[in-house]
């Protein structure tokens, strides 16, 4: 095993992330932990010792029988462009067609390393920089000061942090010993301005809240909620990170991202997995019986992928359903689970 891999992509948990070196200069981030941040011993998305390695999302992409994942993993190559992004403090932007593992990748990198929960930031054509970073309720704070003035409690009214919970990116950025995974999903989903949106963030690692700006002379420390669900302090209304998160950016390739990004991410395109590699993913979800039962299904699903879009989800799905048919049942509802994706509708 080459000694400068952190990530080995061996499926198995590891302290290898202490192994991590300080980052280049330019890097370099020195976000102050919160007084009630967790220590570096402690699951980041639970603040609990030796708290259970990644959450049920995990769980569920890397498979019930995820031990067997070690027999997935990615090429040098991939290892290579995965461990740039950890020595450099780079987000990771994964392209490939749809299926070949692009999300599943930050849950596999969370688990090894031990980072705990990844925190997902799905984008839709809606979705905008502060969505990621936070969300102030001002609507329901005024309601809950109007009640307290009409109960005759004014000074009883709640603080302004009740009000504002710190999305996924701004968890992220919370400054802590160890990195956060963050998986910013699909990003070619987005409207023309986020990728732009989100340069900024990206390269300095720090942002401001500006409802928290306003109130710092007279509450310097506020206390909010994170997308984990749990509060954090922040001084002076601004998020700086310490240790960059590791950032994976998908896209299925549908749209070109302004220069300006790209030169800020590493690029890792993931090819088509070959049958190696769908046996593997298989056996970590259903185990070696049903691997050796759809080994057909399997060479079926590769010979068509060379001509059409499908899925690794797909096939998935036609082993499992099928397990419970008796033939020709069975052959029928393979192809009606494993249809094509570029097809007109």
């Amino acid at each position: 095993m080459n000694e400068w891999l952190i990530y080995r992509g061996v499926g198995v948990p590891h302290d290898g992330i202490t192994r991590l070196p300080p980052p280049p200069p330019w890097r370099a981030f020195d976000g102050e932990p919160p007084p009630d941040a967790a220590p570096s011993d402690e699951d980041p998305a639970t603040g609990e010792p030796d708290a259970p390695v990644g959450d049920s999302s995990t769980l569920r992409r890397l498979g019930s029988r995820r031990q067997d994942v070690r027999l997935d993993g990615p090429d040098a190559e991939e290892l290579d462009v995965i461990n740039a992004a950890l020595y450099l403090r780079r987000p990771l932007l994964v392209t490939g067609r749809p299926g070949t593992g692009k999300s599943t990748l930050a849950h596999a990198v969370a688990h090894e390393l031990k980072l705990g929960r990844v925190l997902r930031w799905p984008i839709v054509s809606r979705s905008g920089l502060q969505d990621g970073l936070y969300r102030y309720d001002a609507i329901a704070r005024l309601q809950d000061v109007q009640i307290a003035a009409n109960a005759g409690r004014p000074e009883q009214g709640p603080g302004i942090g009740d009000y504002i919970r710190l999305g996924p990116l701004g968890t992220a950025l919370l400054p802590g010993s160890r990195p956060r995974v963050l998986l910013i999903d699909e990003l070619d989903k987005s409207d023309i301005d986020l990728p732009n949106d989100l340069l900024n963030v990206l390269e300095e690692g720090e942002f401001a809240i500006p409802e928290l700006e306003r109130v710092a002379e007279r509450e310097p420390e506020v206390e909010v909620l994170t997308d984990d669900g749990r509060k954090v302090t922040l001084r002076g209304g601004r998020v700086r990170c310490r240790a960059f998160p590791f950032i994976v950016l998908t896209s299925n390739g549908e749209r070109d991202f302004p220069a300006a990004l790209l030169r800020r991410c590493i690029h890792l395109e993931l090819a088509p997995p070959d049958e190696k590699r769908l046996s593997a993913m298989v056996k970590a979800h259903l185990g070696e019986e049903a691997a050796e039962r759809g080994g057909e299904l399997i060479r079926e699903f590769l010979a068509r992928a060379q001509h059409e879009v499908i899925a690794a989800d797909q096939l998935l799905n036609a082993i499992f359903l099928t397990h419970y048919a008796a033939p020709p049942t069975r052959e029928s509802l393979a192809d009606l689970l494993v249809q094509r994706l570029d097809r007109a509708r």
